[in-house]
C-alpha cells in the first residue's frame, strides 16, 4: 500500500484517498492527472472498497484507456481484461452488444465511421433524388450528429424554416435507413445507449448497482449527451434518482477546454459541482512539466478569462529561461528565424523530436514546411497531412496540370467529377475504353463519347478549355485564384463543415505561387526561357516528396495547437501570433469565442518544458497580397519581465508603408552600420550588389541594394548578412 501512494504530493494523495463521495479534481497541465486517476482505481481495489468489475472509467482516446489498463496491470496483480475502462464510444458499443435485442439492433450490427456515414448519406440523397448541392452531404452529416449529441431525435427536432424542415425530414429518412440496414454511426452509439438505459428500468438499476465508482478523464471535453449518460449511470438523472448511486470522480481542467466546435460544454464542470453537491473540489496545481517562467506566463494569460473555477500552476523546478519573442518583417522572415533557431537547437544537443512548431491554422504550415524543405531539415506533420498532400491542394494542382497538359490522365481522373458534375463511374469506364481503343489520352477520347456520358464529359472539356483561354496571359497567382473560383472548388468547400480550413489552404496555395515567383525571379525573368506554371508544378511535386521523415527518423514536429493537446516538448515555437490569426477571426463571431482562443493559447504555452518561443510578423501574405498585421492581444497579456525580445523588425508605420519613415542618406554618407551609399556588398543568395539607398538607424536600419539580375532589394541590416567588397 505504501508503494502505491509513494511520491504523491499532498493534493494528489488527498484526491487518490478520498472517501466514497462525488469529487471534482481540477488538474492543471502537467500536474499528473493520469497518475491520480489510475492510482485512485488501484487504491479503491487494493483496499477492498470495490471489485475490479465495480469500476467504470471513461477516457477520451483509446490510447489513454490502453495506457490506464497497462498502468493498472503493473500496480495490481489482477486481470484487467474484463474491466470497463474505455472511451464513451467503446463502452457504449460494449453495452449495446450485450443488450442488442433491448436496444432494437441486430446481433452483428455494424458501426459506420465518418467516411462510411458520409457514403450512406450520399446514397440516401441519390435514392430520394435530392440535390446534393442544395443539401451538401457533409453539412447534413454535421446537422444529424449535432442533434444526436444533444439527445434529439428527428421526431423531436425543431424547424423554424422550410430548409431546416427539409433537413429534419432527411434526418428521419437517414434514421430509417440505418435501422433497416442494421448500422449505427458514432453519435448513435451514445444516443442509443442512453435511450436504452433511460427506458429500461431493470437494466438501468443493474448497472447502477454494479458500478459503484465512475471515474472520468478530461471531463471538460464532455458534451451534453455524455454528461447525461454519466448522470444516468450514477443515479442522478432528474426524476430518475438512486439514493445510493455511484460515486462520480471527475478529473478535468476548465482552462484546457478547447473543443467547443465539437460540442464540448465547459459548463458541465459547474453543473457537476452543483447537481452532485460536490464537497471536494481538489486542485492539482503543482506542475511537473514546465519551468517557472512558462507557468507564470500561462497563469497571467488565463486569469483574463471570466468564470474560471480557478487554479494557479507552480513548480519547484526553478524559473528557467526567459520566453523568447521574435518579430519578423514578413511571414517568410518569421519562418526563416524559426527554422534557423531549430537547427541551432539541434546543434546544441536538443533532439529534433522534442522541438514542436505550433500554429493556429493548418494553412500556416505551408511557409514553415517550405523553409524546412529549403534548409534540408526532416519534419513530420503530426495528426495531419503535409501542405501539398492535402486533398484540396491536390485538386487545385490537378486543374493546373490539365491547363498545362490536357493529356495528363492522372490529373484528369482526379477532377473530372470533382466538384460533382454528374459524371458517374459508367461514364468514366466508357471514356477509359474509348481511350484504350483509340490509344489516346482520356481528354482526347472524350470527343468519341456519345449520349449522356458524352454530354457530361464534354462539359468538363469545355471548362478546361475555357480556363486555359481565360488564364493565358495572367500571372501565376491570378491563374490559381481564377481556377479555384471557376472550377467550383471554392463554392464546393463553402458548403462543407471543415470548408473554411480547406479554403484557407487554397488561399495559401496562391501565396505559395506568389512567393515562388519572388524567390525564382532570376530563372523566370524571361518567359521565353521558362514556363512559370510548369516550374511551379515541379516545385510542388518536389516539395511534396522530399524531406519527409522516414519511420523512426528524428524529425521536427509540426502541428496545430488543437493537435498538440496532451503532448509535451522540450522546445515549443508558437507562430503567427497576430490579431485575426491567433486569436482567430472566427472568435469575434462566437459567444465566448475570445475566451476559447485564450484557452487554446494556454494549452499551447503549457506544452513547453524548457524553452518557449513566441513569434509574429509585421506582414503576411494573404490571397497573394501583402497584409499588414497587428501583434496578438495575447502578447500584451504576458508580463514583460518574463519575455526576452530576440529582435525587433524594422517598423512600418500605418500611414506610410512605403518606406518613408526616415529620409534616405545622401550619396557617400556613412550609415550607423558602417555601410555607405555606392558601396559594393555581397549577399549569400543574391550575390554582388551596390547600395543605392539607406534609411533608419540602429535596429531599424535598412538599405536598398541593386543586385543586377536579381533586381532591387530592401534588406534589414539587423539580420541581412552583407559583406563589404
Amino acid at each position: 500500500m505504501s508503494d502505491l501512494l509513494a511520491n504523491l504530493n499532498p493534493e494528489q494523495l488527498a484526491a487518490v484517498t478520498l472517501p466514497p463521495q462525488h469529487a471534482l479534481i481540477l488538474a492543471g497541465a502537467g500536474s499528473g492527472k493520469t497518475r491520480v486517476l489510475t492510482t485512485r482505481i488501484a487504491w479503491l481495489i487494493s483496499t477492498g472498497q470495490v471489485s475490479p468489475h465495480g469500476v467504470l472509467a471513461v477516457t477520451f482516446t483509446n490510447k489513454a484507456s490502453k495506457e490506464m489498463l497497462a498502468r493498472l496491470s503493473s500496480m495490481l496483480p489482477i486481470n484487467t481484461r474484463g474491466m470497463w475502462i474505455g472511451t464513451f464510444h467503446g463502452l457504449c458499443n460494449r453495452l449495446l452488444r450485450a443488450h442488442f435485442r433491448d436496444a432494437g439492433l441486430p446481433a452483428l450490427f455494424q458501426i459506420l465511421d465518418s467516411s462510411d456515414q458520409l457514403s450512406a448519406i450520399k446514397r440516401l440523397l441519390k435514392n430520394l433524388n435530392v440535390d446534393d448541392e442544395k443539401f451538401p452531404p457533409r453539412e447534413l452529416a454535421s446537422f444529424i450528429n449535432a442533434h444526436k449529441e444533444q439527445g434529439i431525435r428527428a421526431a423531436q427536432a425543431e424547424a423554424y424554416d422550410e430548409y431546416t424542415s427539409r433537413r429534419v425530414g432527411l434526418y428521419a429518412e437517414y434514421e430509417a435507413q440505418c435501422q433497416r440496414e442494421g448500422v449505427v454511426d458514432f453519435a448513435e452509439l451514445l444516443l442509443r445507449s442512453y435511450e436504452l438505459l433511460q427506458r429500461n428500468e431493470p437494466l438501468r438499476r443493474h448497472y447502477q448497482e454494479r458500478f459503484r465508482h465512475i471515474l472520468v478523464d478530461e471531463f471538460q471535453d464532455t458534451n451534453r449527451l455524455q454528461y447525461a449518460w454519466l448522470k444516468l449511470l450514477a443515479g442522478r438523472d432528474g426524476a430518475v434518482h438512486t439514493p445510493n448511486g455511484a460515486c462520480l470522480f471527475a478529473v478535468g481542467d476548465d482552462d484546457q477546454s478547447i473543443y467547443a466546435f465539437r460540442g464540448a460544454e465547459v459548463g458541465n464542470m459547474r453543473d457537476l459541482e452543483r447537481e452532485f453537491k460536490v464537497e471536494n473540489v481538489i486542485r492539482l496545481e503543482q506542475n511537473y512539466r514546465s519551468h517557472g517562467n512558462i507557468l507564470d506566463a500561462a497563469n497571467a494569460l488565463i486569469k483574463n478569462n471570466r468564470g474560471r473555477l480557478g487554479k494557479n500552476l507552480w513548480t519547484d523546478a526553478g524559473a528557467g529561461e526567459s520566453i523568447r519573442v521574435f518579430e519578423g518583417f514578413s511571414d517568410i522572415d518569421e519562418a526563416r528565424f524559426v527554422v534557423d533557431e531549430a537547427r541551432e537547437l539541434v546543434r546544441d544537443g536538443f533532439v529534433r523530436t522534442q522541438i514542436a512548431l505550433l500554429y493556429r491554422s493548418n494553412a500556416q504550415s505551408r511557409v514553415l514546411e517550405h523553409q524546412l524543405f529549403t534548409a534540408g531539415v526532416p519534419y513530420r506533420v503530426y495528426g495531419g497531412l503535409r501542405f501539398f498532400d492535402r486533398q484540396e491542394i491536390k485538386h487545385a494542382l490537378a486543374y493546373l496540370r490539365l491547363i498545362g497538359n490536357p493529356d495528363d490522365d492522372t490529373a484528369f481522373s482526379r477532377v473530372v467529377n470533382f466538384p460533382t458534375r454528374g459524371i458517374g463511374s459508367r461514364s468514366i469506364e466508357a471514356l477509359q475504353e474509348a481511350a484504350h481503343r483509340n490509344n489516346s489520352s482520356l481528354y482526347n477520347a472524350a470527343a468519341s463519347l456519345a449520349g449522356k456520358a458524352g454530354t457530361a464529359v464534354g462539359g468538363f472539356i469545355r471548362l478546361i478549355e475555357t480556363l486555359r483561354t481565360e488564364t493565358e496571359n495572367l500571372p501565376l497567382p491570378e491563374v490559381i485564384d481564377h481556377l479555384i473560383e471557376k472550377s467550383g472548388l471554392r463554392q464546393h468547400y463553402l458548403g462543407e463543415k471543415e470548408g473554411r480550413e480547406r479554403l484557407e489552404n487554397l488561399d495559401e496555395l496562391i501565396n505559395a505561387a506568389t512567393n515562388f515567383l519572388q524567390e525564382e525571379s532570376d530563372t523566370l525573368a524571361n518567359p521565353a526561357e521558362a514556363n512559370p506554371l510548369a516550374s511551379f508544378l515541379s516545385h510542388a511535386s518536389l516539395e511534396a516528396g522530399e524531406h519527409q521523415a522516414g519511420e523512426g527518423q528524428e524529425a521536427v514536429q509540426l502541428m496545430t495547437v488543437h493537435a498538440a493537446k496532451g503532448l509535451e516538448f522540450d522546445v515549443v515555437f508558437i507562430t503567427g501570433l497576430e490579431q485575426g490569426l491567433f486569436p482567430h477571426d472566427n472568435a469575434a463571431q462566437e459567444r465566448d469565442g475570445l475566451e476559447e482562443e485564450r484557452r487554446l493559447m494556454y494549452v499551447a504555452v503549457t506544452r513547453a518544458r524548457k524553452r518557449l518561443y513566441l513569434s509574429h510578423a509585421q506582414t503576411r501574405m494573404l490571397h497573394g497580397q501583402t497584409r499588414f498585421c497587428v501583434p496578438s492581444s495575447f502578447l500584451e497579456e504576458l508580463p514583460e519581465e518574463l519575455l526576452r525580445r530576440v529582435n525587433r523588425a524594422p517598423a512600418y508605420t500605418a500611414t506610410a508603408p512605403s518606406r518613408t519613415a526616415t529620409p534616405a542618406a545622401s550619396s557617400g554618407q556613412t550609415s550607423a552600420n558602417g555601410l555607405r551609399i555606392g558601396q559594393n556588398v555581397e549577399h549569400a543568395k543574391f550575390g554582388l550588389g551596390v547600395i543605392v539607398s539607406a534609411e533608419g538607424r540602429g535596429a531599424e536600419a535598412r538599405v536598398q541594394v541593386n543586385f543586377g539580375a536579381h533586381g532591387m532589394k530592401w534588406l534589414a541590416l539587423e539580420y541581412a548578412k552583407l559583406t563589404p567588397v
